[in-house]
């Protein structure tokens, strides 16, 4: 594992890369954001590709921040309505980046903090940082870590831990988009397989809220039960059917036939945000569809659905969450 500056923030602050390499996997990581790189892993035929969309250099994340390339998100990830929720009787109100509603941490969320880093022996890297009472509205200092660690056949394992000293909601993800003929070969959406074992997604309404129906997915376009080309027009949360887990189980695989790479996705979460990228625009070096996105979360707009599986952190309690990728092929 090395570790190299990357660049520097407008303030001065340094931002490092850090190179991760294992069994044939290599993977880059900033400490800006938290921001999955790059992941580079073998198709079919031993050749190697950068499977993840990201971009060269720090002025493009400062410069395009809104598809959250790669991006480590919170403190909460995905929307609140009406950026505001209640909490132990109290109203917080939260910055409303996203029409009414609060996406992916407000204004300034993890995605756009530089965090401090350190190995953690030769094949992990922990990335920390502090987020501040009332920052972006949240109440309680919140202590956070995610782990990033590549462990034996090249899987990528992601840890998130974080604590409070005052109540508080959590919901971390990562927001990386995956293109498994590599992430310069086109529309992923147009031609990629994916499976998720969910029987059922959060209804939302026209800005993406949900609406509290836990609707089936059977006879829908919404049913990837059975692995099939996803095509294009999703941003949902899927209920997956495990539920809430003490260690990760595998839920949704990806699969591209041109290169034969397969991605499986395992977690611990309850909820998996599939979004086929189809907000992307010519800002942006990459097309509509360009990659898929799958977020493992709790739901959107937990706080304020009490029947949603609670994102409440209080103190004295862990937050913990994990997700695990594999790579493989399919002759």
């Amino acid at each position: 594992m090395r570790s190299e500056l990357f660049d520097a923030l407008p303030d001065g602050t340094d931002v490092h890369r850090w190179t991760l390499e294992r069994d044939g996997v290599r993977v880059r990581v900033l400490t800006y954001g938290g921001v999955l790189q790059s992941v580079e892993v073998p198709d079919r035929e031993g050749v190697l590709a950068n499977i993840v969309l990201g971009f060269p250099d720090l002025a493009t994340y400062l410069t395009l921040p809104e598809p959250y390339l790669g991006a480590t998100v919170g403190r909460y990830a995905n929307r609140i309505a009406g950026g505001r929720f209640l909490l132990d009787e109290r109203v917080y109100h939260l910055a409303q980046n996203n029409g009414a509603n609060s996406l992916h941490g407000g204004e300034r969320g993890f995605d756009k903090r530089v965090w401090d880093a350190e190995a953690v022996g030769e094949h992990a890297l922990r990335l920390t940082r502090v987020s501040p009472h009332g920052e972006e509205g949240f109440p309680g200092r919140l202590d956070v870590s995610v782990t990033y660690a590549l462990e034996k056949g090249g899987v990528l394992r992601l840890s998130y831990e974080a604590v409070t000293d005052a109540p508080t909601i959590v919901n971390l993800t990562n927001h990386s988009y995956w293109n498994l003929g590599g992430a310069d070969s086109g529309s992923a959406a147009g031609g990629h397989e994916v499976r998720i074992d969910a029987g059922h997604v959060t209804a939302v309404d026209d800005e993406l809220i949900p609406t509290g129906e836990v609707a089936e997915v059977g006879g829908t376009r919404f049913d990837f039960r059975e692995s099939r080309k996803v095509g294009a027009g999703y941003d949902h949360n899927y209920v997956l059917d495990k539920g809430v887990t003490a260690a990760p189980e595998e839920v949704a695989e990806v699969h591209d036939p041109a290169s034969g790479r397969v991605l499986s996705v395992a977690t611990t979460e309850p909820g998996l945000q599939l979004y086929t990228a189809d907000g992307f625009d010519e800002a942006l070096p990459f097309a509509p569809g360009a990659g898929i996105a799958l977020e493992t979360q709790h739901f959107p707009d937990s706080p304020n659905r009490p029947e949603f599986p609670s994102t409440v952190l209080r103190p004295g309690d862990v937050y913990r969450s994990e997700t695990v990728y594999g790579f493989g092929v399919r002759r």
